[in-house]
C-alpha cells in the first residue's frame, strides 16, 4: 500500500452526512492529514467524519470564502501542501494516481496544481455547454495560496509561484434530491446577489487578486463576469447566457438531465439573482443602505 503524501485536505461542511463518507475514504489514502471544519451540523457528519479518521473543527458559518480563510490560518496546517475539496466531490483513481507520480518532481518555483473538475448530475456527466472540463486550482503549497475574500464564486489564488495542469479529473456528484439542490442554489442566488450590489454600492473593496493576478480559464471567467455580464440589464443576461450555453456551447447534447441542469442552472439560476438584485434595489432605495445591511442579517444572518 502507498504512503500518504505531505498534504492537508480542508473540507467545509453542514449536514454531508450523505457525501462526506464517500469524499474521505476515497482520500485518505492519498494525505497526511484529513480537517473537516464543520458548521455546527444537525445530522450524522460530525461522527461519521471522526469515523473516518478526520480531524473535525466546529465554527459558526458566515461564507465560503471567510470559513476556509479561517481553517487555513487556524487548523495548525504543517504539511508541504493544502488540498481543497467540497464534501460532494472526490478524486478519480487516474487522479490521484497522477498526484502521486507527479507531485514531488514539481520545481520549486511551481506553488500550485489545477485539476480538471467533471460535474455528474443526477447520474448525468454534463460535458457541454462550457462545463467540461473546468479548471480550478485546489492543491497549493502551504503558506502560496489564499481563498479570495468573495461571498460567491471564491477561488483560490497565488500569492507567489505558478500554477500547472493535471491531466485527469475530480468529480463534483451531489446526490441530494432536486428540492435540497435548488435550496442550495436560492442561497447560493443570495450570496450572488450581495456580491453584486456590494459592488454597485461600493460596499467593500472588491477583491480583485484573481483578476489581475494568475492566467487562465477562472481568471478569463471572473473578467467576463466582472465586465460584461455584470452591467447586461438583469433579467435578459440569464435568458441571453441559457442560450449560448445551451445552443452554441452544445449543451443540448448533456440530453434529458443535461436539459434540466443547463435550464436550472444557467437559466433559473441567474433569473433568481437577478429577481433579488431587483428587490434589493428597491429596498435600498425605500430604506436605505444601512437598513439593507440589517435586513440581511436579520433575515440570511449575513453580516455586511
Amino acid at each position: 500500500m502507498s504512503s500518504p503524501l505531505p498534504i492537508t485536505v480542508v473540507i467545509l461542511t453542514f449536514n454531508e452526512a450523505l457525501h462526506i463518507r464517500r469524499c474521505l475514504e476515497r482520500i485518505r489514502p492519498l494525505v497526511q492529514r484529513m480537517v473537516v471544519v464543520d458548521s455546527f451540523s444537525t445530522d450524522d457528519t460530525v461522527s461519521i467524519a471522526q469515523t473516518c479518521g478526520a480531524e473535525v473543527l466546529q465554527r459558526r458559518w458566515l461564507n465560503y470564502a471567510d470559513q476556509f480563510q479561517w481553517a487555513m490560518d487556524h487548523a495548525g496546517i504543517e504539511t508541504e501542501w493544502v488540498l481543497r475539496l467540497d464534501a460532494d466531490e472526490y478524486l478519480e483513481p487516474a487522479l490521484i494516481d497522477e498526484i502521486r507520480s507527479r507531485l514531488a518532481g514539481l520545481p520549486t518555483e511551481v506553488t500550485g496544481v489545477s485539476f480538471r473538475r467533471k460535474v455528474i448530475f443526477r447520474g448525468r456527466w454534463i460535458r457541454f455547454g462550457g462545463f467540461y472540463p473546468t479548471i480550478l486550482l485546489r492543491l497549493w503549497r502551504h503558506g502560496a495560496g489564499r481563498i479570495e475574500s468573495r461571498w460567491m464564486d471564491e477561488h483560490v489564488v497565488l500569492k507567489h509561484g505558478r500554477s500547472v495542469t493535471f491531466a485527469h479529473d475530480f468529480v463534483d456528484e451531489n446526490i441530494h434530491d432536486i428540492s435540497w439542490w435548488t435550496d442550495k442554489h436560492n442561497s447560493y442566488a443570495t450570496r450572488q446577489m450581495i456580491d453584486f450590489v456590494a459592488q454597485e454600492q461600493q460596499l467593500f473593496a472588491r477583491d480583485q487578486a484573481l483578476e489581475s493576478g494568475q492566467s487562465g480559464q477562472a481568471r478569463l471567467k471572473r473578467l467576463l463576469k466582472v465586465h460584461l455580464f455584470a452591467h447586461m440589464p438583469l433579467y435578459l443576461r440569464g435568458t441571453l447566457y441559457f442560450l449560448f450555453r445551451y445552443f452554441i456551447l452544445l449543451g443540448f447534447l448533456d440530453g434529458r438531465q443535461g436539459f434540466l441542469f443547463h435550464f436550472l442552472q444557467g437559466w433559473w439560476n441567474w433569473m433568481l439573482v437577478d429577481a433579488k438584485i431587483d428587490e434589493a434595489r428597491r429596498y435600498i432605495a425605500d430604506h436605505g443602505l444601512d437598513a439593507f445591511k440589517m435586513h440581511l442579517n436579520d433575515r440570511w444572518g449575513y453580516r455586511l
